[in-house]
């Protein structure tokens, strides 16, 4: 889903864990020969005037101490390779060397999540996961992040959505907001000469392909995550020449990904969560009907919204929150509560002590204006995701999720409200026909997802694999979004794939324990 990015109050890695139900890794005819040679690429060529520019790094608003060492530079391309005499994008790509000594010769080129989350922002998650011990890491801004030319930030979408939290979350007044403020920035990218429709995965994965070749790079991995595993995969289908092994964390995959899919996936996550709370005593004995307490939360919300003066977790004027049935929905999806928090704040909730969720609510006033490209955002969700589905078919999966919630919380996929509506502003062309194609790869391939992804549901990896034979699928249990950083043994798992691609080491998952739930007093 967008803005698939790794949030700020997440729990760092080196949180306990727990094994939320057997679930172990599987392996799905996991190879131990040397790769086959990949078939013939299919997507677009290579552009003709593809070229990397050395350059200074990025000047980033936070120090990273990775890019002091990093050779950098951009990527030259065209924006519509259809149109090779059109406009040419220049695209922020950093090489962040490896800390071995004797490092292997094939680097990882990583994939962030969105689409339209700030590349740049992640490394230090990537580094501290030790992505760059062995191999050179490379990173790219994809096409319309902060740090490229063009940049296709919406100013005016991060200052509706500081706003929002004000608002009703789906009330008609809101919409119109949103609406506003889409058209202000669609107006603006498209005056300036921006081709939307040239914001895709198809692009998208056709500048991976250009940059391996003009770095250089004989072979190299791939690890995507979120949006990042969905190009991935988009890569490894149109440009599987050179691709030694991918790695697909937090699987939102191309073949699948739309706006039901959305409610699928906080179900599952949400189940999970549920059953691990039964599973541990304490948790049980405390919180004996959670499930029913949050449905009756929604319900209660939606129909008498609550409205509080909340000062942002990180400091500042208290600010004024709505919070509805929609925002208990979006914050739960979001993980703005950690895990360990969640049943603790359920009860709360309906105690008459909504400040933890009030707090998390408050959090969204401050936006950091102009870092996220909305633009490719909703380049990619209007081509790709939301053409075959109507508004009815989203309520309908919202339904068969959660019968128990009403119907205006279901109308909207969490965290993409109203658009149907959005994407007939935005106007770019249906590409479902193209993207939603599985791939079919012998190239070696590791799904890492967490039990408790409320986003990108684990069991979407297993349903991804059917058609790449020599694939390992772990489930980290207890973790959400984004496993790597998070998890001490998502990131030895990642190592080990990275050595042995066929047949990494998975036992560290089999002793996994989740951080215990908080237990408040009665």
């Amino acid at each position: 889903m967008p803005q698939h990015r790794f949030p700020p109050g997440v729990q760092a890695a080196g949180a306990v864990l727990a094994l939320l139900t057997a679930l172990g890794p599987t392996q799905a005819a996991a190879a131990t020969g040397p790769a086959p040679t990949p078939a013939a690429p299919t997507g677009p060529a290579p552009a003709a005037g593809a070229r990397f520019v050395p350059g200074p790094c990025p000047r980033t608003p936070e120090p990273i101490e990775a890019l002091a060492t990093a050779r950098c530079g951009h990527l030259e391309v065209p924006e519509n390779r259809s149109r090779p005499d059109g406009r040419t994008l220049r695209l922020a790509a950093a090489v962040i060397p490896a800390t071995s000594p004797k490092p292997a010769q094939d680097p990882v080129v990583f994939m962030s999540g969105g689409p339209g989350g700030e590349t740049f922002d992640d490394i230090p998650y990537l580094v501290s996961s030790g992505l760059n011990r062995d191999r050179d890491l490379i990173v790219m801004a994809q096409r319309g992040n902060l740090y490229d030319r063009p940049n296709l930030a919406c100013p005016e979408l991060d200052r509706f959505y500081a706003a929002s939290v004000g608002l009703p979350s789906y009330a008609p007044p809101t919409e119109r907001l949103m609406l506003d403020a889409t058209q202000q920035c669609r107006d603006r990218l498209t005056a300036d000469g921006t081709d939307l429709s040239a914001y895709n995965s198809t692009e998208n994965a056709a500048d991976f392909a250009d940059l391996r070749t003009a770095l250089g790079i004989k072979q190299w991995n791939v690890y995507g995550h979120s949006y990042g595993s969905n190009l991935a995969l988009t890569y490894l289908r149109l440009h599987p020449q050179g691709i030694r092994a991918v790695a697909l964390d937090s699987i939102a995959p191309a073949q699948s990904v739309s706006l039901p899919f959305a409610w699928a996936s906080a179900r599952e996550g949400l189940a999970n969560l549920y059953q691990a709370c039964a599973a541990e005593p304490a948790c049980k004995n405390r919180y004996p009907d959670l499930e029913r307490t949050l449905n009756e939360q929604v319900r209660t919300l939606d129909a008498h919204p609550l409205t509080l003066n909340v000062r942002p977790p990180r400091g500042g004027a208290p600010v004024k929150v709505v919070l509805d049935g929609g925002a208990l929905v979006n914050l739960l999806v979001a993980k703005a509560i950690p895990f360990k928090d969640v049943p603790a704040a359920i009860d709360e909730l309906a105690r008459g002590h909504p400040e933890r969720f009030a707090r998390a609510r408050a959090a969204g006033a401050v936006q950091a204006t102009g870092q996220t490209a909305h633009g490719l955002t909703h380049s990619v969700v209007c081509s790709e995701w939301a053409p075959d589905h109507t508004p009815s078919d989203v309520l309908d999966a919202g339904r068969r999720a959660f019968p128990h919630w009403p119907d205006p919380v279901l109308a909207q996929a969490p965290q993409l409200a109203f658009q149907d509506q959005v994407c007939r502003i935005w106007n770019v062309p249906d590409r479902t026909a193209v993207q939603r194609t599985a791939p079919a790869s012998p190239v070696p391939a590791l799904f890492l997802n967490g039990t408790f992804d409320m986003k990108t549901g684990p069991s979407w990896a297993r349903q991804t694999a059917r058609t790449l034979p020599r694939s390992t699928t772990v489930q980290i249990p207890g973790i959400g979004h984004w496993t790597v950083p998070q998890s001490p043994c998502a990131q030895k798992v990642l190592a080990s794939f990275l050595t042995r691609p066929t047949a990494p080491d998975t036992g560290c998952v089999t002793d996994l324990t989740w951080e215990p739930f908080t237990i408040t007093p009665k």
